[in-house]
């Protein structure tokens, strides 16, 4: 395999810039960029070094550290070189890595030699870019958790149940000369439940997965001069969008992110909905029904000190998404259309009913959404999808074992599916498994 090497840290100017050496010859490339260095320095020890270009001039100075394989992250022989953090001097070490024989790196492949090489799993290694990503403290833990395995572990114990009970039916199906008996069908049953109420609690934690990984999608809707704008710039505590008095101040959405509560806001100012004539202001109506599409909560501001103005139905819309009515302008005299109505009284101008208004997004959603304290397992959307394939051939494998008789090859078939799914999550099962397993547990032909 090719020997690789990038630049790990970000592109820019900075005091120190790390740059990876993976792969076989390793040492050759370190030894013939680091001219003066006779021999690798011990394992994990950083030591000083020059790194010179092929007529001997010194491009740099840095800490070289050695990771031999199959102790490293990639499990191939590792080094890393600390550099100075000039984008300039930074590319010419990098050049002369390829110089002595290494390639540069394809996005992800230190991770996937990683995986390759059975260092980590599937999950573990986007954990990796979870972590990179996190936009809240909320997400960072989550991605932490699901490094450790948080993921991975409640899959893999699914696997080898199902392993186990695979096996047993596979060895009464194929070697029924060797009188194996059966697994009885109510532990055959008490497993795939057992799995199946694993994968349930995977499943639920989907939503929380996405909130967390993308944030929480806030449309500001209402018509033109509600106060749409002014809420955004009130929850953002500075003044990003535009406000006027004009109708049709604004005409494209406007997007920005809040921490709030550790998790991530994206809050999407609108344009006001309205019957219009105007093209421009139409395309930004239209752009307001897309954001409201994909809301995962919707934030209606009504000018209580004006008369009410119904939004069009067709324009107020969204499958699924929370929603919260906001009575703006609270500190001027309230409207009589608006009285009685149920909402929560703001002011953007004051800032008053603020605290309302957040602690009403938290209960929006459910608790675990904002709960530190919850399960931090939070699956993305692969996950999701993989464990909806298993949970429908594990309902396909209950049923089977419904017939009278039991039909077991069904049922081995579908568990096989089953372990399919669950293994294109960690990216760690096969066929071979099984077999493994029917071998060493059973003394099969003696």
């Amino acid at each position: 395999m090719f020997t690789i090497a990038a630049i790990s840290t970000p592109s820019g100017t900075g005091a120190l810039s790390l740059i990876r050496i993976s792969g076989t010859r390793t040492k050759e490339v370190v030894l013939a960029a680091c001219a003066e260095l006779k021999a690798l320095p011990p394992a994990r020890r950083a030591t000083l070094v020059r790194i010179c270009a092929a007529n001997g001039e010194a491009l740099d100075s840095g800490l070289l550290t050695f990771f031999p394989a199959p102790h490293s992250f990639t499990g191939e022989d590792l080094a890393e070189l600390s550099c100075h953090g000039g984008r300039l001097v930074t590319q010419h070490v990098l050049e002369r890595l390829f110089a002595c024989g290494a390639r540069p790196a394809e996005p992800g492949e230190f991770s996937r030699r990683a995986f390759e090489n059975g260092k980590m799993d599937l999950t573990r290694a986007e954990a990796i870019m979870d972590i990179i990503s996190a936009g809240s403290d909320l997400a960072l833990r989550a991605a932490q958790h699901q490094l450790a395995g948080g993921i991975e572990t409640p899959v893999q114990t699914s696997i080898d149940t199902l392993l186990s009970t695979c096996a047993l039916l596979e060895a009464h199906i194929d070697f029924p000369e060797d009188d194996i008996p059966p697994q009885s069908i109510d532990g055959v049953l008490a497993d795939i439940r057992n799995v199946q109420n694993t994968l349930t609690l995977l499943l639920s934690t989907a939503t929380r997965g996405r909130l967390l990984r993308e944030g929480i999608r806030v449309a500001i809707i209402g018509a033109p001069n509600a106060g749409k704008s002014c809420l955004l710039n009130r929850l953002l505590g500075y003044e990003r969008a535009i406000v006027s008095e004009i109708p049709g101040t604004t005409r494209d959405t406007v997007e920005e992110n809040i921490l709030f509560n550790g998790l991530n806001l994206r809050l999407i100012d609108t344009a006001g909905l309205r019957e219009s004539d105007d093209r421009v202001e139409r395309v930004g109506m239209q752009r307001t029904m897309e954001a409201l599409c994909d809301a995962d909560l919707i934030l209606e501001v009504r000018d209580a000190s004006a008369p009410y103005l119904p939004l069009p139905q067709d324009m107020v819309s969204a499958d699924g998404a929370a929603r919260l009515t906001l009575l703006n302008k609270s500190d001027l005299p309230p409207h009589s259309s608006h009285a009685g109505e149920q909402g929560i009284r703001i002011s953007c101008l004051t800032g008053a009913g603020f605290e309302e208004l957040k602690q009403a997004i938290v209960a929006a959603f459910p608790d675990s959404v904002f709960d530190v304290q919850s399960s931090a397992v939070a699956i993305n959307a692969r996950h999701r999808l993989a464990l909806l394939h298993a949970q429908e051939a594990l309902n396909r494998a209950e049923s089977s074992l419904s017939q009278d008789p039991p039909m077991a090859e069904l049922v081995a078939a579908d568990l096989r599916d089953t372990l399919d799914a669950l293994g294109s999550i960690t990216g760690r099962v096969d066929t071979e498994d099984i077999l493994t397993r029917v071998f060493s547990t059973f003394c099969i032909g003696k």
